[in-house]
């Protein structure tokens, strides 16, 4: 069995609605036993890290995903070419500090954008495969200097999220990128681009899995969904909602994260969520991602689980009714 050195390791990439400011919230949702782990949003990916961390992942599969083939692309080379994305990325800590926010800009539109419209234009796949240590610096590079963090497409499929106000950011730490490196590279990791439904589907019983899908707007100037050009709709979160529920019916371990929007409340409080022991909690968090500074602040959020600690007992919530894939092994 490969056991971690339980060294703190955090996220590379800033993520609109990371989820590092809520880890204890969440960490009172983690089961104490499970099988395999899926994580199929991976975004900032601040819960595998703390459950790496931890040390909770050592022997058990580890299967992470994205939709986003820049993001699984951008992981992916760092893991497979550690060296090459340092030595890119200290090239680009080095212009900056001579030309600051220009070269922001000459990076996404004279660099980035291009070399990401030769590979988007041949699929997700070949997008993943075709990621270099340059573009995967480019991204980490936009992803510290741009505007809050955010990865944002315009429906051409071009990143376009403007700079940020940064006094000196810290565009290349050595050290935390091969932390990140070696914690991706754990032979028992895996880390797919695929959508959300085909990761799930593979969920079972005495799995844990954890969903922080893009979270529906609070309000109109509060929505920043588009990671994928097609953006994440209420009816992506309809079809996310259905197959947790499908998931924590078969027996597996379930935790999504997402806005209190009512449109969320209504779906995680239907009949069908209720039988498979899904349960909302609401928890306090500050985000800045709103178009209006004076709507920005704490809003609740919501935790969806079917499993709960009470006074450090965990208390796994009853198994629904066996699916017909589960009959058909008991009798098999």
């Amino acid at each position: 069995m490969h056991t971690s050195s339980l060294v703190k390791v955090t996220p590379l990439l800033k993520w609109a609605g990371g989820k590092r400011q809520l880890l204890p919230a969440l960490a009172q949702h983690y089961p104490s036993r499970f099988g395999r782990y899926f994580e199929p949003f991976f975004g900032s990916g601040a819960v595998f890290f703390d459950l790496f961390s931890r040390g909770v992942l050592d022997g058990r599969p580890v299967h992470l995903s994205d939709a986003n083939p820049d993001l699984v692309g951008c992981y992916r080379t760092v893991r497979d070419d550690t060296d090459a994305v340092v030595e890119a990325l200290q090239r680009l800590e080095r212009e900056h500090r001579r030309r600051g926010d220009d070269l922001y800009y000459e990076v996404r539109d004279g660099r980035f954008n291009p070399a990401r419209a030769t590979l988007l234009g041949a699929g997700s796949a070949a997008t993943v495969a075709g990621y270099t240590p340059d573009l995967a610096a480019m991204l980490v590079f936009l992803n510290r200097t741009g505007f809050n963090g955010l990865f944002r497409l315009n429906r051409q499929g071009a990143f376009n999220v403007p700079v940020g106000r940064y006094t000196n950011p810290r565009i290349c730490d050595p050290g935390h990128v091969h932390a990140v490196a070696n914690a991706l590279r754990r032979k028992d990791v895996t880390f797919d681009c695929r959508p959300f439904d085909e990761a799930l589907a593979n969920a079972d019983s005495g799995d844990f899995v954890y969903c922080d899908p893009p979270y529906e707007p609070l309000s109109r100037t509060a929505s920043f969904a588009n990671y994928t050009a097609n953006g994440f709709t209420m009816f992506d979160q309809r079809r996310l909602q259905q197959a947790v529920v499908t998931a924590s019916r078969r027996g597996a371990f379930v935790v999504v994260s997402n806005s209190s929007a009512p449109a969320i409340e209504e779906e995680y409080g239907k009949p069908a969520a209720r039988r498979a022991r899904l349960a909302i909690t609401y928890v306090p968090a500050r985000r800045a991602i709103n178009s209006r500074a004076s709507s920005r602040g704490v809003v609740n959020e919501v935790i969806i689980s079917n499993v709960q600690k009470l006074a450090g007992i965990e208390l796994r919530m009853v198994k629904a009714h066996p699916t017909p894939r589960q009959v058909k092994r008991k009798t098999a």
